[in-house]
């Protein structure tokens, strides 16, 4: 049964999850019924593997503008330990999208500020629009430059000079610059967002269920690996779980006849 949610609209089409965030009223801000959804989801997908890809984007003109600073629930923390705690309920959702076997593949339209920006960076493939602004928004609120994981991705996906200047600053970059720095992967008009996607989205489909699951997880492992051995070690490991699965052997079968697959996750 599909669960139904406040803050965010999801379509289910064939193995695909559609998941968009939906307060466009407010640039689709964080609010902690966002944050408890958001978070449930993909809590959730580890238990789904008939789910195999999510696409995440924004409704209306923006991807998300961070944190709801106005939202009344977001300023009644009276103890260190209040705030401490919702902290944490936020930071869980970008755990938990690095955790989610399935590869999630994020829109960015407009604005993606704070823990809006953190939504990107925690996702395995990234295609802006050409109105996309983001920024690591934290340190202009009074805070420190560095939440929501962004000291974790930024350094990793563009080093740690560019990492400290968006940091350090807060300071907005674009689509133009977001592809040059490697942030996104492509950068298309927006109402190509979609259609950009499809070519990737069927690619993955058309690889083996348990392949694509331990793909994603060899890359997630093996950037903060100690050592070229232990990254060859873990890439063995699934090698050999592939191989020995039907799957596997119905891929290798199939690419030697010349024809397509026909995976059942087995």
């Amino acid at each position: 049964m599909k669960r139904q949610y406040e803050t965010l609209l999801l379509e289910e089409r064939g193995a695909v999850d559609h998941l968009t965030l939906n307060r466009p009223e407010s640039l689709n801000a964080l609010n902690p019924t966002m944050v408890d959804e958001l978070r449930n989801y993909f809590r959730d997908l580890a238990t789904r593997p008939d789910r195999r890809i999510v696409v995440l984007k924004g409704a209306g003109r923006a991807f998300c503008a961070g944190l709801d600073l106005k939202a009344e629930e977001s300023h009644a923390l009276d103890t260190v330990q209040q705030g401490l705690a919702f902290q944490r309920s936020i930071a869980e959702i970008y755990i938990a999208m690095r955790r989610c076997p399935q590869p999630i593949v994020t829109l960015i339209n407009g604005a993606a500020c704070g823990g809006g920006l953190s939504l990107v960076l925690a996702s395995d493939i990234r295609i802006a629009s050409t109105t996309v602004k983001m920024n690591c928004a934290y340190i202009r609120v009074g805070l420190g430059g560095c939440d929501m994981g962004s000291s974790y991705f930024l350094p990793r996906l563009v080093g740690s000079a560019l990492a400290s200047e968006l940091i350090l600053t807060g300071k907005f970059i674009n689509a133009e610059r977001s592809l040059k720095l490697g942030l996104v992967s492509q950068v298309v008009e927006p109402e190509d967002l979609d259609a950009a996607a499809e070519e990737d989205i069927q690619l993955m489909l058309g690889n083996s269920p348990l392949g694509l699951r331990l793909s994603k997880e060899a890359l997630n492992v093996n950037i903060d690996i100690g050592s070229l051995e232990a990254a060859i070690a873990l890439e063995d490991r699934n090698q050999i779980l592939c191989s020995q699965s039907k799957d596997g052997k119905e891929g290798m079968t199939a690419f030697a006849e010349r024809r397509a697959p026909h995976y059942q996750d087995v």
